[in-house]
């Protein structure tokens, strides 16, 4: 993974290529608002139109979709290879 001002040697792991945690702690604030963009999304709770619904958002916070429960949206984001978190 490399960044404009930050370069990170990768590691495999498994099929996964992965920082080492010192790599990690040399990320710039920029590098870290980056990372993970392709691979985590986040669900959270909104309201939409007076209806309960679960946004799902890219790691950097780019919406991405949404699903009527947390199930569905963390089975949508898991579907489409990311990891994912609730953020409540």
């Amino acid at each position: 993974m490399t960044d404009d001002h930050d370069d990170i040697d990768i590691v495999e792991d498994g099929d996964a290529m992965v920082p080492t945690a010192e790599e990690l702690r040399r990320l710039s604030p920029l590098a870290w608002a980056r990372y993970g963009v392709q691979s985590i999304a986040y669900a959270r709770p909104v309201v939409v139109n007076g209806q309960a619904a679960v946004a799902i958002h890219a790691a950097d916070g780019t919406p991405i979709g949404a699903a009527p429960t947390v199930a569905l949206a963390t089975a949508a984001i898991v579907q489409h290879g990311m990891g994912a978190a609730l953020v409540h």
